[in-house]
């Protein structure tokens, strides 16, 4: 194993724990602050997007031609939608996790969040890890963008389970193993792509997993984000997200 194929996956590794964090947080602290939250989400996806529109499409683009990596493009945004809807899940800020729930429901709340989760971080781990593969800036930015929202994901988890059972143990456990498919994710890009990764097919990669990060943001961040009640601090985050992620290109040319 290569040390640059080693990177990408330690990078794989750390967003996708990051969910740990988000747990970590919520059984110290139970309810973060709004504004932080909106801002956060906001940020995240700001940095998704626009790594995807100047860092993965084009370089899609310059492999494959614009026909081509558009379509690799709109079939990982389809890719994702398909999961989303057929994978029912919920995010902290949708629901108000009130002790006047059943522990019985909480827990089932808890678990479905979590079984959500952990596919929605499936495909996420597969685009650090192309995205690493084909720049280790780019995959640092990528994990960086996914570790930021992950956190609050983790809460999702953590919040409903610590209420339903008062057992820390449980709520970290669950939170841990909802980010453990991240990784899971790039070792299977690792085992199944990688011994027939040719510059075309990384070029498809690289398109589909840009597409999976926007439909990421604009589905679920931003209207996450939005849900906390400060309609101006996520577009705040978002256009901080865009501006760090510029800036630190702009340096790494």
């Amino acid at each position: 194993m290569t040390s640059h194929i080693l990177t990408a996956l330690l990078l794989t590794t750390g967003a996708g724990l990051a969910t740990t964090v988000g747990s970590i947080i919520g059984l110290a602290v139970r309810k973060p602050g709004k504004i932080f939250m909106g801002f956060t989400l906001g940020f995240s996806a700001g940095v998704m997007i626009l790594v995807s529109f100047s860092e993965l499409l084009p370089a899609s683009i310059r492999t494959l031609g614009f026909l081509s990596a558009h379509m690799g493009f709109f079939i990982g945004m389809i890719s994702y939608f398909l999961i989303d809807y057929l994978v029912p899940h919920a995010y902290m800020g949708q629901h108000d996790y009130s002790e006047e729930r059943s522990k019985e429901g909480l827990m089932r709340t808890g678990l479905m969040v979590a079984l959500g989760i952990g596919i929605h971080n499936f495909p996420e781990g597969m685009a650090t890890f192309t995205g690493a593969l084909e720049d280790v800036h780019v995959g640092v930015a990528i994990a960086t963008a996914i570790a930021v929202h992950n956190i609050p994901e983790g809460l999702a988890v953590s919040a409903p389970v610590y209420a339903a059972t008062g057992s820390r143990k449980k709520a970290f456990l669950w939170s841990f193993l909802s980010g453990l498919s991240e990784p899971v994710g790039a070792g299977v890009a690792y085992v199944i792509l990688l011994p027939f990764l040719t510059p075309r097919l990384l070029g498809w990669v690289l398109a589909a997993v840009a597409g999976i990060m926007v439909a990421i943001s604009l589905d679920e961040l931003v209207p996450v984000a939005k849900s906390y009640g400060h309609e101006h601090v996520p577009i705040l985050g978002v256009i901080a997200g865009m501006f760090i992620m510029a800036l630190s290109l702009w340096l790494l040319l």
